[in-house]
């Protein structure tokens, strides 16, 4: 991957409400117990199948997708702030706020700084999370909810609003005119719908993989929960090296490491195993985490950047329904190994997708950079 001139990334200190964001990520986080947990719940504690816990885990996933649609209409309409506030989805309107807030320079060291506070929240919450399960799973729900609270009572009190001045002559624009005539966004979102597939796997059909394999809950809640330390641990020192690279050939490299990385499970049966895929995925992760975001921003029109945005984590959203229903009843139907390849070929193909639109990526991030400048 060439290198781009990015800027220096600690030239400048990042905006007041970035940082309330990142306290507000980590604090959610440190709550968000559920759904690293939901289908063992559902299929140990409720007695359902592996493909009913997947049903209702897609379920989330849909309610995801509603919200990110909503969001990106409602951050170009009333503002970000207000949006956070009104339905603390987080991820859709802060992604927006992000884009607001920042140039395109600071844009990969503020994503990766945002994702190492999601995974520090998240690292606590999965180990803490495993032993509570023990001894019940309804505790789990009250302590997220609880924190979603806390986190929106931040946004009230540290987030400015940051809704950009109109671009003259489009500030009227439509929005799906715009989309089903940019081919490249589309592209993306399909390839953004089949990297959330593979990584909701996670999610849905890895607890009930180890389940299979004699591992308990607590030992799910110790592999998943090395997903964030990893993140926590590494990330820092990755995110100094990834702002100098090719930000869609890295996107691109990390989609192919996820799939990969899931792909291990086809030959593992061990906790140490499951930890290695872990680790594996992980590292692909940071990558996607701390360009995705900028990608998009760099894409999106303007004047339509929220709605955008909007629709680039409807499709993540897209995902989160798909992955828990093909993986719980890929493993439940065709096994543990068919599942995990499986897994491993969608990681190469989005991998040469994304890989074969870098070219017109960066052409479009120029223009946009023209008629902002």
């Amino acid at each position: 991957m060439s290198a781009t001139a990015v800027g220096n990334p600690t030239s400048t200190a990042l905006p007041r409400a970035f940082w309330a964001l990142w306290v507000c990520q980590l604090v959610n986080r440190l709550g968000s117990f559920v759904q690293p947990f939901l289908v063992l719940y559902l299929t140990q504690d409720r007695h359902l199948s592996a493909g009913t816990a997947g049903a209702v885990a897609a379920a989330v996933g849909l309610g995801s997708v509603a919200a990110q649609l909503v969001g990106g209409f409602l951050t170009d309409r009333i503002g970000r702030r207000l949006t956070m506030l009104i339905c603390f989805f987080g991820t859709g309107a802060a992604l927006v706020l992000l884009a607001d807030l920042l140039q395109p320079t600071e844009r990969v060291r503020a994503y990766g700084l945002l994702f190492w506070a999601i995974n520090l929240g998240f690292s606590v919450s999965t180990v803490a999370a495993g032993v509570l399960a023990s001894f019940g799973y309804g505790l789990l729900f009250w302590v997220n909810a609880a924190t979603s609270v806390i986190a929106g009572l931040v946004i009230w009190t540290m987030v400015p609003e940051s809704r950009p001045a109109p671009v003259a002559g489009a500030a009227s624009r439509a929005l799906l005119p715009v989309v089903a005539r940019d081919t490249v966004f589309l592209l993306m979102i399909l390839i953004q719908i089949g990297y959330a597939t593979i990584y909701m796997q996670g999610y849905s059909t890895l607890p009930l993989a180890m389940a299979g394999d004699g591992l308990s809950s607590r030992v799910y809640g110790l592999v998943i929960g090395l997903n964030g330390v990893v993140i926590v641990l590494v990330q820092p020192f990755l995110g100094r090296w990834m702002v100098k690279l090719d930000r869609p050939k890295l996107l691109a490299a990390s989609m192919l490491v996820v799939g990969l990385g899931f792909g291990v499970g086809a030959v593992v049966h061990s906790w140490w195993g499951y930890a290695l895929s872990v680790v594996v995925w992980t590292l692909g992760e940071i990558g996607f985490a701390a360009v995705i975001g900028a990608v998009f921003a760099d894409l999106a029109p303007i004047d339509l950047r929220g709605r955008y945005m909007g629709l680039s984590g409807m499709a993540f959203g897209v995902g989160t329904v798909i992955g828990p229903l093909a993986g719980t009843n890929a493993l439940e139907h065709l096994g543990p190994t068919v599942t995990w390849l499986g897994c491993a070929v969608l990681g190469v193909t989005i991998f040469l997708g994304q890989y074969a639109l870098a070219p017109a990526l960066h052409a479009r991030a120029a223009s946009n950079a023209e008629v902002a400048s």
